[in-house]
């Protein structure tokens, strides 16, 4: 009785963003985040 294998393999997931797009998102959020800081 050993383990199991899973017939067929999945593939990759498709990344939700590109790696630019996560940087200019969090360069977006930062930068938001210092105008908070610096009008408040």
């Amino acid at each position: 009785m050993g383990r199991e294998q899973k017939g067929g393999r999945e593939g990759k997931k498709e990344a939700a963003k590109s790696p630019k797009e996560k940087k200019a998102a969090k360069a977006a959020k930062k930068a938001a985040n210092k105008n908070i800081l610096v009008s408040g």
